[in-house]
């Protein structure tokens, strides 16, 4: 009984220690990925499962949130990517009201900091989207609804064109409203798309043509078939296609109309259901490519 006693209280330390061993290699990771070279530039695609949130730092500090993802999940990925002391975002937009991409932003107005919220005139009657809401008049968040393209500037020379929508979104369908900005960063460009149908990506491309072009193309729709088309996404013409999804999602995301499309015309594909957290850092010339998975 001693002898089992004693065992149980070893297995226990070293349990402890291991975990342990995680968390200093989670800063370690944190340190060398996210706090070296703090003149670039990092976009980090934040691994929420099947959702999407993407986590901007610009070289002078100024932060970017684009959408939370479905859940709390986004809470721990930001305390990964983000200074323990740092509780304060600068501006958090919302592509569009769709519980995978705001679900998590309720505990993020909460906890953080929000200096300004972006979203459309499309609303939603989910419980996540009318807390949203509230939390937002009870916080006194300033709001800006995105009805024409504008841009926002983060400074450093990092600015945030908002392409899409162009009109006022009131009545449309959540996914037909969906924010659609391009990043850009000197020579490097992000292009994210929310959850734009065919349909609408067909009526960006139209609009902006090779304007549109992008070394990294966040993919529509967690890679449905009723996104990326091959005028979108040779348009585009990225190096990188990142697909935010989670694992064995009950959806079939990524499609293989969209793989098949994105393999010949998308560049590398990297999701996150495989690869975890991915960060990408640039100086405004160069990009790197960082692919984490935080334990």
């Amino acid at each position: 009984m001693l002898k089992y006693t004693v065992m149980k209280v070893i297995r226990k330390y070293l349990k402890l220690n291991f975990l342990l061993f995680l968390l200093l290699m989670n800063a370690v990771i944190f340190y060398i990925v996210i706090q070296t070279n703090p003149d670039k530039m990092q976009v980090v695609f934040l691994d929420v499962g099947q959702g999407d949130a993407i986590f901007v730092n610009a070289p002078n500090g100024n932060q970017l949130l684009i959408d939370g993802g479905p859940n709390m999940s986004v809470l721990r990925e930001l305390g990964q990517v983000m200074p323990f002391y740092d509780r304060s975002i600068d501006v958090v937009l919302a592509t569009h009201p769709d519980q995978d991409h705001i679900g998590g932003l309720v505990e993020v107005l909460k906890r953080y900091k929000v200096d300004l919220f972006i979203e459309t005139n499309t609303t939603s009657t989910s419980s996540v989207y009318k807390e949203l809401e509230d939390i937002l008049k009870e916080k006194n968040i300033r709001k800006e609804i995105i009805i024409q393209p504008e841009v926002l500037n983060l400074g450093a020379g990092v600015q945030f064109d908002i392409l899409f929508p162009d009109k006022n979104t009131a009545g449309l369908d959540t996914n037909n409203s969906s924010i659609i900005g391009k990043l850009v960063y000197g020579d490097n460009s992000f292009l994210f798309t929310g959850d734009s149908p065919l349909a609408v990506e067909k009526y960006v491309e139209g609009k902006y043509g090779d304007f549109l072009a992008s070394d990294v193309l966040k993919v529509g729709h967690h890679g449905s078939k009723n996104s990326s088309s091959e005028l979108f996404v040779g348009t585009v013409s990225p190096t990188y296609s990142v697909i935010s999804v989670g694992k064995d999602n009950r959806y079939g995301h990524p499609s293989p109309e969209a793989t098949d499309i994105l393999t010949r015309l998308g560049g590398q594909i990297l999701q996150t259901m495989n690869l975890g957290t991915i960060i990408f850092k640039s100086d405004g010339q160069n990009l790197s490519l960082f692919k984490v998975t935080f334990f």
